[in-house]
């Protein structure tokens, strides 16, 4: 093998490990979804279904939980949280970090700040590691003045190697930028 090609291999090679450690310390979307036809035509709680050219009601759907996800996270973003929830109750996956933490995202952004809270705790029960939710639950600790817990979920994601993540600096921002700890 010539040194370029073992160059090229080693490169490759890091990047999956690299791509599996960032992974393992749970979900970190730092790209806000891309807007499709689920936000701009579908409403109460429908997503687009590529397949059939239409938007299709998410419980009746036969959309694989992933498709459904991305929906819910992309009406999340786009500030309709009712629907988010309503397309987050259609996936299989209903103790999942993922879908958990983001009933916690749409109901705290909906002003229901305590429910949004248990789902925190909830996807973190599921998921000690699932960053995305630390990140989340520090933000909604800042939103309501309980600094001192959401700098301890900021140390908490740091420890657990998300450091260099969306998460860390999301919440790391929302504290003023400032690492107290």
């Amino acid at each position: 093998m010539n040194r370029k090609a073992i160059l090229f291999t080693l490169a490759a090679f890091l990047a999956s490990v690299m791509g599996q450690a960032a992974l393992a310390v749970g979900e970190d979307n730092s790209e806000p979804p891309k807007k499709t036809k689920t936000t701009t035509q579908c409403k109460n709680g429908q997503v687009w279904d590529a397949k059939r050219n239409r938007c299709v009601e998410a419980k009746r759907s036969d959309l694989g939980d992933d498709i459904l996800f991305d929906a819910a996270r992309e009406l999340a973003y786009a500030g309709q949280y009712e629907n988010a929830i309503k397309v987050l109750g259609a996936m299989k996956e209903q103790q999942s970090a993922r879908v958990l933490n983001y009933l916690g995202y749409a109901n705290r952004k909906a002003g229901r700040m305590e429910l949004g809270m248990q789902y925190y705790r909830r996807a973190l029960q599921a998921d000690e590691n699932y960053i995305l939710a630390r990140s989340y639950m520090g933000q909604a600790f800042v939103e309501q003045g309980r600094i001192e817990e959401a700098k301890v979920q900021l140390i908490e994601i740091r420890d657990r190697g998300g450091e260099n993540t969306w998460a860390y600096q999301a919440l790391l921002q929302s504290l003023g930028g400032v690492r107290a700890y």
